[in-house]
């Protein structure tokens, strides 16, 4: 038994890391791209419907790769940038790259949203289109913004579950190699029920964070 616990402990501590570090690199590069869907699309603040264009259809495409299929395509780029194709480390690449559209797109919408009458407002008023983004834009759609980190994490969750079966670490890994290939039933079961407590801490926390964020703006 504590040789089975220390299996599940270590998987989840492999797994946190992947999704931790992917959430942040996720969040550094898909938040600038929402905000460039949303100014350059066709309401936004500076309209270049050619550019929106081909960011619209990267940001498509990317989102419709199977996951699994991604992480195999991107095996050459783990290898740049970590140094090895397997383990938890190059599992952030994949997982990092395939989320940052999918980020973006919900970002975008929350960002479109937001009333209009605000973003006029802080037009008439002199504001850049920088200071409405930073200052006006992201403070007001905030609580949605932790909504969609919170399903971002969820996601990833998932996407770390699988990466786990092809060699990237973590409770995936754990339920294939010790649980599924052993016919181990007790492992596959630990898994899955500390995959279940993830997601739900991770739900009513962001819930939780949103709500407050939401009771602040009232």
């Amino acid at each position: 038994m504590d040789d089975l616990l220390h299996l599940v402990l270590e998987a989840t501590g492999e797994t946190l890391y992947m999704i931790l570090v992917s959430t942040f690199f996720t969040i550094l590069f898909g938040l600038p791209l929402a905000l460039i869907l949303y100014t350059t699309g066709q309401s936004g603040l500076n309209p270049k419907p050619k550019l929106y264009a081909v960011l619209d259809v990267i940001v498509n495409i990317t989102r419709s790769f199977p996951f699994i299929i991604l992480m195999i395509v991107l095996l050459p780029l783990s290898k740049l940038i970590v140094g090895t194709k397997i383990g938890t480390s190059a599992s952030i690449v994949p997982l990092t790259v395939g989320a940052i559209p999918f980020l973006a797109r919900l970002f975008e919408q929350e960002f479109l949203n937001v009333d209009r009458g605000i973003i006029e407002a802080s037009k008439s008023m002199g504001a850049s289109n920088f200071n409405i983004l930073t200052r006006v834009l992201i403070p007001e759609s905030l609580p949605q913004l932790v909504l969609a980190i919170t399903n971002l994490m969820i996601t990833l969750i998932g996407y770390s579950a699988m990466a786990g079966t092809i060699g990237g670490g973590g409770l995936g890994a754990l339920a294939k190699r010790y649980g599924y290939d052993r016919f181990n039933t007790e492992v596959l079961l630990w898994a899955v029920v500390v995959i279940i407590i993830l997601v739900e801490i991770v739900q009513i926390s962001g819930t939780k964070i949103s709500n407050k964020l939401n009771k602040k703006n009232i």
